[in-house]
C-alpha cells in the first residue's frame, strides 16, 4: 500500500502538508473529504486518488470545473512525484520531498527539473523561482505554454491486456506513427535564420486530426461509460 503527501501551495490552507495519507483519498469542498479545500471553485467531491499495484491513480469526479496536472487537463492520470495537482484556486504538490528528491536522481536531473511551474514556457520579464519548491508569477494563459505532463518519462505500457486490447493498442500507436512519419518525410528545412521546417499544408492537416483523434481517446479512455453523443 502507497501513502500519499499532498503540500498546499497555493489557496486558503496554503502551507498545509497532508502526510501518510492511505488511499483511497477524496479531495473536496465538504468535509467529508479526506483532503477538505475551502474554494468555491472546487466541486463538493471533486476528485479522489486511489491506489493500483503501488501506482496512485487521480481521477477527476466530473467536477464542474475540471483538475490540472502540471498546466494539463486531465481526468484520469498516474501521479508521480512532484506533479502539481491544480484544483480551482488551490495547487497541491504530490509526494514528500525525499520522494521528489529520489526521482529526480533516478531520472538524473535536479530537483527543480520536476517542478513544472519551473518549467513553464514565460515571458523573459517573469521572474525565475528562487527556491527549490517556490513558484513564479504565472502569467496569463496567452503569454505561456505548459510544460510536459511527463518532464520527459516515458509512460510505461500497460500490463496484464488481452489479445483484443493488445491489437487495439497496437493499431492505435501504428496509426499514430504512420501520420507523423508521413508528416516527418513531407517536411523540408527553409533557408531561414534559424532554419525552421515548413510542412505540407495538408499534412499539417492530417496533423490536426491527429490531435483531435488522440483527444477523443484520451476523453473515451478517462470516461469508458460516456455515451456516444458525448464523445
Amino acid at each position: 500500500m502507497a501513502f500519499v503527501t499532498l503540500s498546499i501551495l497555493e489557496g486558503l490552507e496554503r502551507g498545509r502538508v497532508f502526510r501518510n495519507l492511505q488511499p483511497p483519498i477524496t479531495i473536496g469542498r465538504e468535509e467529508i473529504n479526506d483532503v477538505q479545500l475551502n474554494d468555491e471553485r472546487i466541486s463538493r467531491l471533486h476528485a479522489k486518488l486511489q491506489d493500483d499495484h503501488g501506482n496512485i491513480i487521480f481521477t477527476d469526479l466530473n467536477s464542474t470545473n475540471g483538475s490540472r496536472v502540471n498546466g494539463h487537463p486531465v481526468q484520469l492520470h498516474v501521479m508521480r512525484p512532484g506533479d502539481h495537482l491544480q484544483l480551482g484556486r488551490c495547487t497541491l504538490l504530490y509526494g514528500s520531498a525525499e520522494e521528489i528528491s529520489e526521482r529526480a536522481r533516478s531520472l538524473g536531473v535536479h530537483v527543480t527539473d520536476l517542478l513544472p511551474i519551473s518549467r513553464t514556457f514565460t515571458r523573459p520579464d517573469v521572474p525565475a523561482p528562487t527556491s527549490e519548491f517556490s513558484q513564479p508569477a504565472i502569467p496569463a494563459a496567452t503569454d505561456h505554454l505548459p510544460a510536459s505532463l511527463f518532464c520527459g518519462e516515458c509512460p510505461p505500457l500497460p500490463e496484464l491486456l488481452t489479445p483484443i486490447q493488445r491489437a487495439r493498442l497496437a493499431d492505435l500507436l501504428m496509426y499514430a506513427s504512420e501520420t507523423l512519419m508521413q508528416i516527418v518525410l513531407t517536411s523540408a528545412q527553409t533557408d531561414c535564420t534559424p532554419p525552421t521546417i515548413a510542412i505540407d499544408w495538408a499534412r499539417f492537416q492530417n496533423l490536426l486530426k491527429l490531435q483531435k483523434d488522440l483527444a477523443h481517446w484520451i476523453r473515451e479512455t478517462s470516461n469508458p461509460h460516456l455515451d456516444e453523443h458525448d464523445l
